[in-house]
């Protein structure tokens, strides 16, 4: 993938679908996060947090995203797959998408902007798991994906 076709991403539109996924996961009594895998500039793939109704500590969207890539395209293609996701991945994410070995990884909402919401402790940063496998790149439109978490009332 080159550096000019990622730039001419519409970022916030994809930015934007992630927040739709995450206030579909609250709606269902999950936590607000939502993610999707985009190449070529398309969507390819879209998941929302589903641990609670799925009852599987697992079912973060970008861990369940990395699985399903992981299955269903080659290595040549997720190599040029970005993921957009509504908040920094956790650790246990980044780790699923290192290994799945995605281009990049765009998040709206630092984990450290997390803790703050949530009253935690930030996690260990995704780009310290993702090391020079993927490269991280956030936060983008950061009002706006904090105004999801705050409306989920954490």
């Amino acid at each position: 993938m080159s550096g000019s076709s990622f730039e001419s991403f519409d970022h916030e539109s994809h930015m934007r679908r992630t927040f739709d996924l995450a206030r579909e996961a609250a709606a269902r009594g999950d936590e607000p996060f939502g993610s999707v895998l985009v190449r070529d500039d398309e969507v390819v793939l879209t998941d929302s947090n589903r641990v609670v109704s799925e009852d599987d500590i697992r079912r973060h969207p970008e861990l369940h995203l990395a699985h399903l890539a992981a299955r269903e395209m080659t290595p040549e293609e997720r190599a040029e797959t970005v993921m957009y996701t509504s908040t920094e991945p956790c650790p246990m994410c980044a780790g699923g998408m290192a290994t799945t070995g995605f281009a990049r990884v765009v998040y709206s909402v630092g984990a450290d902007d997390l803790a703050g919401l949530t009253g935690g402790t930030p996690s260990v940063r995704a780009a310290d798991v993702l090391g020079d496998r993927t490269d991280v790149v956030g936060p983008v439109l950061l009002e706006e994906g904090l105004a999801v978490h705050e409306s989920y009332g954490w």
